[in-house]
């Protein structure tokens, strides 16, 4: 017997954005969309806000410079090094408790990324233990803020490259993973300009019912929003969280808040690089698959999030991978690095005493 799809009544679909993304010529829906984008940007500012957010360090990695800065970073340095994060995100929804792990990735399970695979194997062992120890477990780091497992309601990632979901329902048994249907469809059949960079076989076998076949726009409750921003994939999605320090936004877009604010980035050549293309954003370009889309994408994120308030050149969006300063990457130190993102108070689920 085939096994349905779930469902998800509750998500509140966003049509601000609908009309914008179905005009036709890149130049045209670039307008389009930021006019929807200030839109969404009074709708988040003017709505309730998420009950907490918290950052969760999951793991550093290397990768390639001319990724990460499209080409634009002058630096004989081939990688820079990345911390990737997972976001903790509690928020009411229709006045009921809810959590959300966005970007809950399976460290080891990445590794087998085919990319990563042979980047690793080139890599010389000193190098290698640089990125170590590894980080406690999401369960651990949970358990720090006095959560469980089965407290987890929603999973979402801004994007599938690199994750293999198929033990997440064993280690969230309450959660439903949203997942944008285009891209779910697509891992089934990867393209080869696709292939490098996703598990192949990271979703076979994960039980229909636990999945959430998303499109669109979707507030998922008081002050949170799961917001399409294709380009980096077919499926990549952004979450715009609105908190008392403004409204936050988190995808992979980008690898630093620099790449949002070039020309105010001390990144020696992403200013010239801004200068020379007439462009004011720099691009996570691993693969060119829709660049046009992500640029535009990119300018929607910048437009939605508030600025920073002790550095307004630059803008609240944290990066799901935020490149760090290290020694295996000299002179490639964003000029700034946020490392961290903490706002409200996480509230523990109340418990009866057989719990």
């Amino acid at each position: 017997m085939t096994r349905m799809y779930a469902e998800a009544p509750e998500l509140r679909r966003i049509p601000l954005l609908d009309e914008a993304w179905s005009v036709r010529g890149h130049g045209l829906r670039l307008e389009a969309v930021r006019r929807g984008a200030h839109a969404l940007h009074a709708e988040l500012g003017r709505g309730p806000r998420a009950v907490a957010v918290r950052s969760l360090t999951r793991s550093r990695l290397v990768y390639p410079t001319r990724h990460a800065f499209q080409g634009a970073a002058l630096s004989p340095a081939p990688f820079v090094v990345m911390v990737h994060r997972t976001l903790l995100v509690q928020f009411l929804q229709a006045g009921e408790l809810k959590t959300l792990l966005f970007n809950p990735t399976d460290v080891e399970g990445a590794k087998r990324t085919p990319f990563f695979v042979k980047l690793l194997e080139k890599m010389p062992p000193q190098a290698v233990s640089l990125l170590a120890p590894p980080e406690p477990s999401l369960e651990a780091q949970l358990a720090t803020h006095g959560l469980r497992p089965e407290d987890v309601d929603y999973l979402a990632f801004d994007h599938f490259h690199t994750q293999d979901v198929r033990g997440l329902p064993a280690q969230f048994p309450r959660a439903k993973l949203l997942a944008p249907r285009c891209e779910w469809e697509d891992w089934a059949h990867l393209h080869p300009m696709q292939a490098a960079w996703f598990v192949a076989d990271g979703r076979e076998g994960v039980d229909p019912a636990r999945v959430v076949l998303t499109e669109g726009d979707l507030a998922l409750g008081d002050g949170v929003a799961l917001v399409r921003t294709p380009g980096h994939t077919s499926g990549n999605q952004t979450l715009f969280v609105a908190t008392e320090n403004g409204i936050w936004g988190c995808s992979e877009n980008a690898t630093s808040a620099d790449a949002y604010s070039p020309l105010d980035s001390r990144i020696p050549g992403l200013s010239r690089f801004a200068r020379t293309y007439d462009v004011d954003l720099v691009m996570n370009l691993n693969t060119p698959e829709y660049g046009a889309d992500q640029y535009t994408s990119m300018t929607l994120e910048r437009l939605v999030v508030d600025r920073v308030p002790h550095a307004p050149g630059f803008v609240q969006m944290f990066p799901s991978s935020e490149v760090t300063p290290s020694a295996l990457a000299p002179g490639l130190s964003p000029t700034l690095v946020f490392g961290s993102l903490s706002a409200g108070r996480v509230v523990t689920p109340q418990r009866s005493a057989a719990e």
